[in-house]
């Protein structure tokens, strides 16, 4: 039996990362998409490799209409159609008070966030949708609990575009249902990666955790435990679904 075909954006780092080993492990064959730290993205192939598990990689800037249409048709030209999809690939700025933010800086991060992530689901709509020839499939959008709190004197404009893949996530699930395919999403909170030291405090998570009820921050791998479930037939009931990972905050 093939193993079905999985999707991540940005893959190579964090959660993406720990969701693309998981993903393997559990059975599915893992494109992983990259923008530029390609030797994160090898490492992560290196390492999946090394247990059996079937993954490919991909380069694609996910805010580039173009190049997020290129990748689609080499996947399927390469690889079949995709029966999973993670929308992980995300940004955000340096920390700042929102009055000192720029355009540019809310285009920048809206274009990767909410317009790559509409995207990508559309695309995949393509391979999936019963009225298309598809035979169904999953979608998991990674939001932020930064949607629900504002994320206030750090990255409101972050928060924004996070909001609005919560209500679009919304709205894709209720239209795609009947076409056989489910939109979840999850949002984590204080989670060890990367991110937090692109935003300029590599220590926030440590500054923050201890003050959540569970007292501390989260690890990408328990994000991906909540992914992998809602892609899973275990949670074939749920669609437009929200899953908090966050510690309680």
């Amino acid at each position: 039996m093939k193993a079905p075909l999985m999707l991540i954006t940005g893959g190579g780092r964090g959660i993406g990362a720990a969701t693309a080993k998981l993903a393997a492990q559990q059975g599915y064959q893992v494109i992983i998409n990259y923008k530029k730290d390609r030797a994160s993205a090898e490492k992560v192939v290196a390492d999946i490799t090394a247990f059996g598990g079937l993954v490919h990689c991909v380069q694609a800037d996910i805010s580039d209409t173009q190049q997020v249409s290129e990748m689609f048709a080499r996947i399927r030209r390469e690889w079949g159609a995709i029966k999973a999809l993670v929308n992980n690939a995300g940004v955000l700025d340096q920390q700042a008070h929102f009055v000192d933010t720029t355009p540019e800086r809310w285009q920048r991060i809206f274009q990767t966030n909410v317009f790559g992530t509409m995207q990508c689901c559309q695309e995949a709509f393509q391979d999936m949708a019963l009225s298309r020839g598809g035979q169904g499939g999953t979608i998991v959008n990674v939001s932020s609990l930064a949607s629900v709190y504002g994320s206030p004197n750090e990255y409101v404009d972050y928060a924004a575009s996070k909001g609005a893949v919560d209500s679009f996530s919304k709205g894709f699930a209720l239209e795609v249902a009947g076409d056989g395919i489910r939109v979840n999403v999850v949002r984590p909170g204080l989670i060890y990666t990367d991110m937090h030291a692109d935003g300029g405090e590599a220590g926030r998570v440590d500054r923050i955790g201890p003050n959540l009820p569970l007292q501390r921050g989260g690890q990408p791998e328990e994000v991906a435990e909540a992914i992998l479930w809602l892609l899973s037939d275990k949670s074939s009931y749920s669609t437009g679904g929200f899953i908090d990972v966050g510690g309680g905050r």
